[in-house]
C-alpha cells in the first residue's frame, strides 16, 4: 500500500499532533533551501570558468542556466511536499 492509502491511519496517530505536522513542513522547506546554495555554487563556478576561457562563455552560460534549473526544481518539489504536508495533513488532523 502506498502512502496516500495510509494518510488516514497517519493521521488517526498523529491526532492533536499539529505542532508536528508544521516542523515537517519547515524541515522539507529548509532541504529545499539548500537549492539557494547549489545555484550559488554552479554560478559561481560558470563564472570563473568564463574569466579562466572567456570564448567557451556562450556554451558555459547555456550549461549553467541548464544547471540552475534543475537545481530550482528540486526547490520546488520540496515546496510542493511542505504544501502536501501542510494541507493533507493539517486538514486530517484539524
Amino acid at each position: 500500500m502506498g502512502l496516500i492509502q495510509n494518510l488516514p491511519l497517519l493521521a488517526e496517530s498523529l491526532q492533536g499532533q499539529l505542532g508536528a505536522i508544521a516542523i515537517a513542513a519547515a524541515i522539507a522547506v529548509f532541504t529545499g533551501g539548500f537549492s539557494s546554495l547549489g545555484e550559488s555554487w554552479i554560478c559561481c563556478h560558470a563564472i570563473d570558468g568564463m574569466t579562466r576561457n572567456p570564448e567557451q562563455q556562450g556554451k558555459l552560460q547555456s550549461t549553467m542556466i541548464l544547471a540552475v534549473a534543475l537545481d530550482e526544481s528540486c526547490a520546488i518539489y520540496a515546496l510542493i511536499v511542505a504544501i502536501m504536508i501542510i494541507f493533507v495533513l493539517g486538514s486530517k488532523i484539524a
